[in-house]
């Protein structure tokens, strides 16, 4: 399977729970999985098994059919070409003052890659989180203290940082002006 596939999953999951006003926890009691799973699952952050997605979509109170309408597979031809007109915004459940703009989803045999830019707000909130893959981050402009782990990084316009998504990890933005950062995610699927 297409691993754009997988992410047009996540969103079509996050689409039908927000639109039915459940929360994350409620479809994951309803699903048997932990909530952290939901909110991987819907950022494109892990590939969940056949089992929980079934799950996920018995939980979400859709149709196995109905649910898979208006997911595309998307062959890649060599390059993608997007316009700035064409990029999604999109904000992230439970964080507040994070906008993310999607540049880019491209999945290969055995990597998926996700370019966002983060816009950043001040004094924005969220918990530490966790995800597969890998993390690179280029600043933009602004400037963010970066936590990863029990260590707080300052990054600075033009500074970069690239991690093990499994380090809990988290930005704020303390200058009170808004700070843009691109955000690269790398999944490497292991093909056996």
């Amino acid at each position: 399977m297409n691993d754009h596939v997988l992410l047009q999953i996540g969103k079509k999951i996050k689409s039908i729970r927000r639109g039915s006003g459940s929360t994350i926890q409620e479809i994951a009691d309803k699903a048997g999985v932990s909530k952290g799973l939901i909110s991987k699952i819907e950022n494109g952050r892990t590939v969940p098994s056949l089992p929980v997605l079934l799950g996920i979509i018995q939980a979400l109170g859709s149709e196995i059919p109905t649910f898979f309408e208006g997911i595309e597979y998307i062959k890649y031809d060599g390059y993608v070409h997007k316009s700035k007109d064409d990029y999604g915004t999109f904000e992230k459940e439970n964080a507040k003052g994070f906008v993310y703009r999607t540049v880019l989803e491209q999945s290969f045999t055995n990597l998926s890659i996700e370019i966002n830019i983060l816009d950043l707000m001040p004094e924005n909130t969220r918990e530490l989180v966790t995800t597969d893959g890998y993390t690179y981050l280029y600043m933009l402009k602004g400037e963010v203290d970066y936590i990863l782990a029990e260590k707080t990084l300052t990054l600075k316009s033009e500074d970069s940082l690239f991690f093990n998504g499994k380090i809990p990890h988290k930005p704020i933005n303390k200058s009170g002006e808004v700070a843009s950062i691109l955000v690269v995610y790398l999944l490497i699927s292991h093909v056996e």
